[in-house]
Order: C-alpha cells, then structure tokens, then sequence
C-alpha cells in the first residue's frame, strides 16, 4: 500500500479555494491538515473519479478536523483509502439474507433518437407519467425503443421537460461548453456563499471524539447527494432528521441513505403539517434541501421566511442544473447531467462503444454531497466564531464542471474485485434485516465515526427532536 499527499490530487486546492471563499472568513482558521491518500486501486475512467471521491470525501473529514479544533486547538491527522471512497462512491450496503429491489423503472435508460441519444429518469412515478404522455403508455424499454426513435432529441427533451418530467439529450463537451447553459455553469463558483447576517455566537459544546453530537440537521433532499450529505454528517455525531412528502419512495436507494437518520414525513400542504414542520425549522441547526430554485419558496419557505422563523439557521442546498443561466429551474439527476454536459459522449467515443457511456458510479451525486457536508461544517465553523450565518449553494452542473477538466483519451485504473478486507465487521439491523457495510474510509485521529441509527424505512419517526 502506497501513501501521497493532498498535493498530488487535482482536486484538493479548487475545492479548498471554494470553502474558504466563505464571506468574512476569520484570519487564520483557514487551515486544514494535510490529508495522506492510502491506496491504489482506482475506478477505471476517462476521468479521474477516485481522485474526486478521495478529494471530496478527504476534504469534509478535514473539515471535521478543523472544526474539532475549535475545543483542542490542534488539527487532527486525516487518512483517506482511496480505494474505499471509490467504493463508498456506488452502494456500500452488503444485505444478508435479503435484496434490495431494482434501481431503476422499467422504462428508464438511454434511448436512441432520429439524431443521436436521449436518456428518460423516470423513477418517480410523476416522472414516468410525464414522459409516458408525451411517448404514450408503453410498460418497458423495448416497446418503447421505436417511439423514442421516431423523435429528434431535443425536440423530445423539451416535450418530456413541458410535461413535467426529466429527460437529456446526450451532448458533446464541446456543445456544453458553448450551451448558454453550460457558458452559465462555468460562470458559477464551485459553493455560492450568501451571507444573511449576525447573531450571537453558537454555544455549541463541541465533544473532541463525536464533534457533531448535538448538532440538528433537517434534511429535506432525495436522491442522492443531500442524503449522501446528511449521512457524513450523521457519521460525526449529528441529530438527522430527514423529512418526505406522502408516498414518497427511493426504492433500493432507501437502505442505502438513511444510515444515521431518523426518518418522518409531512405534508407541506397541510396546515397542521406546516405548523410542526416550522417547529422542526425553528429548533434545527442546518437545513439540508435539494429543491429546485424556486421550489422552497414556492411552497413559502424563501429565505427571508426561514430567517423569520430562525435566525440562526445555516442553509446548505442544491439543485442539478446550476443557479444560473436558462436551465436554472430545470429537474434533474446525475445521470441526466452527465448526458447533458458530455460525460456520457466523451465516454462513448472513446471507449468506441455503440451507447452512451457514463461514468462507473454515479460520482456528481457522491462528490456534491461531501462538498455540502464540508460547506456545511465551514457555515457551523463561521457561526461558532463571528456568529455569522451564511446559506452553501452547489449544483451537480458545477462538480460535472470540475470533473471534466480531468478527461482523457484512455482508461488505465483498475479497482480489484471485492474481498473479505472491504467489508466491516459490524452487523446493520436494517428495517428489511441485517446488513453489513464497506469500511468507512476516512480516519480522523482521535475522532470516532458511526452511526446512532441502522438504515430504515421512510416515515418511521415522529417528527420530533
């Protein structure tokens, strides 16, 4: 096993650039440890996924250092198996005894079109509805291939996109980056910082072995990267909470994320509901929400309602498509963003494949939660020192944006199958039965990770703190 530095990774300084752009940063609490990467297996790609995964990941856990070091003064030490964030980029759930049911719907893929290739996300049911009334009501992929194909892609894309659903034409790199908003994405920071004044300074008492314990997280986000977020942070000791909507599902997705969660549901459209979800605002620490733009506010939570009902509240928030530009508002997943933004063409042609060919995980998801994570700890970190209260923006677009500065011509990584090695000891008592996981790979010196709560079902809890 072989050990570097941060410094050799391409990710480290722009992500590190992007927390520290945090408005009126203290001088001097901008330091995080150096962060030594074990390991060399890595994903095979055309671009360098394992070095964001260890990036992404290596620099939240920093952050877990730097804001420990509030109590001790000192840094703690961070280690990164590079092989193991590769691997905590895809499922890290091992069920014993039991399934997980399918990732995707029947109808959901890449398409061939009259003029290239589109790919439909149609895992919720609205979204299926959405596609399927423009497409007609087709029950898999192979009776609906030849409809698809009748279509030009673009043409469908905003069909779909009119309709309510999610879908992306394949476009090249080079298309990307002259779309109006592709030119927009590359126009944004990594973290939008917004800064919403002062309060008085947290007095959270911060415990050197569990820095979070004590810390509330309201998370509003689905699949997948606020929930990847959430789950780090539930690692470190933080109270999650997450919320869904009724009926809401995340099929084989569901044991994976709610790790460390308790699990409620409300009804934003109900006036009870509302009242215990401000409730819940009210007493929480940070606000985890992956909405679209104008979706919280639209609901009646813009940020000067959230300010009302607690000014000190730390917003942390995503959405696909970036802040900016046409494409602002517009649903979307990973897998739709790595076909608008050339991952999945750049792939194709160079792996000489008859598809579009994406990347092995689903990485922009993965990576942009570690990313809110460490935003999230830098927000926390400003408001225990000047009391400041900032909201972190990030965007799939934007990570998809810093991923493709990596791409290259050739595959050579290689990951070695899975072995006894990977998987920790500990047995999960999930809500659909014991489980075990893939070793969690970041070691902070003096720090212990783990989660209070196995994976469980949605709307299990009170939503209560």
């Amino acid at each position: 096993m072989t050990a570097m530095t941060d410094k050799t990774n391409p990710f480290i300084a722009p992500i590190t650039d992007a927390l520290n752009a945090a408005p009126d940063l203290p001088t001097g609490t901008n330091a995080l440890p150096d962060i030594k990467i074990t390991g060399t297996d890595a994903l095979p790609s055309f671009f360098a996924v394992t070095d964001l995964a260890t990036a992404s990941m290596g620099i939240a856990a920093a952050m877990i250092s730097r804001y420990r070091g509030l109590a001790t003064g000192d840094l703690a030490a961070v280690t990164i198996d590079q092989r193991l964030a590769s691997k905590w980029f895809d499922m890290t759930i091992r069920p014993i005894g039991w399934e997980l049911p399918p990732v995707w719907d029947a109808i959901a893929g890449d398409y061939q079109t009259a003029d290239g290739w589109i790919r439909l996300h149609t895992n919720a049911p609205h979204h299926r509805a959405a596609a399927l009334s423009v497409l007609g009501d087709y029950p898999d992929r192979e009776a609906l291939a030849p409809i698809v194909a009748r279509w030009k892609s673009d043409d469908l894309e905003a069909a779909v996109i009119d309709a309510g659903g999610c879908a992306a034409t394949m476009r090249s790199l080079d298309d990307w980056q002259s779309h109006p908003q592709g030119a927009a994405i590359a126009a944004e920071p990594l973290i939008g910082w917004q800064h919403h004044g002062v309060i008085a300074k947290s007095r959270h008492v911060i415990r050197p072995d569990r820095p979070l314990a004590g810390i509330r997280v309201l998370d509003l986000t689905r699949v997948l990267a606020g929930p990847v977020a959430g789950r780090f942070l539930a690692a470190y000791g933080a109270d999650v909470l997450r919320i869904d909507p009724p009926h809401w599902d995340e099929g084989a997705v569901i044991p994976e994320i709610t790790l460390g969660k308790r699990c409620a549901g409300l009804d934003l459209k109900s006036a009870e509901d509302r009242q215990t979800f401000e409730s819940l605002l009210a007493g929480a620490d940070i606000l985890l929400h992956g909405y679209r733009p104008d979706a919280l506010p639209g609901l009646g939570y813009g940020a000067d309602e959230l300010r009302r009902i607690n000014p000190g509240l730390i917003d942390v928030t995503l959405c696909a498509y970036g802040w900016t530009g046409p494409w602002a508002k517009r649903r979307g997943f990973d897998s739709l963003v790595q076909m608008s933004c050339g991952i999945a063409d750049f792939g194709m042609k160079h792996a000489d494949a008859p598809k579009p060919t994406p990347l092995p995980v689903q990485a922009l998801d993965h990576a942009t939660g570690y990313l809110m994570a460490a935003s999230t700890i830098q927000a926390l970190l400003l408001r225990s020192q000047t009391g400041q209260i900032t909201t972190a923006r990030h965007s799939l677009a934007r990570t998809a944006h810093l991923l493709c500065q990596t791409a290259q011509p050739t595959r050579t990584q290689t990951i070695a199958p899975e072995t006894e090695n990977d998987i920790a000891p500990h047995i999960e008592t999930t809500s659909w039965g014991k489980a075990r996981r893939v070793r969690f790979p970041a070691t902070i010196d003096g720090v212990a990770h783990g989660w209070d709560h196995p994976a469980g079902k949605l709307r299990t809890t009170d939503p209560v703190w």
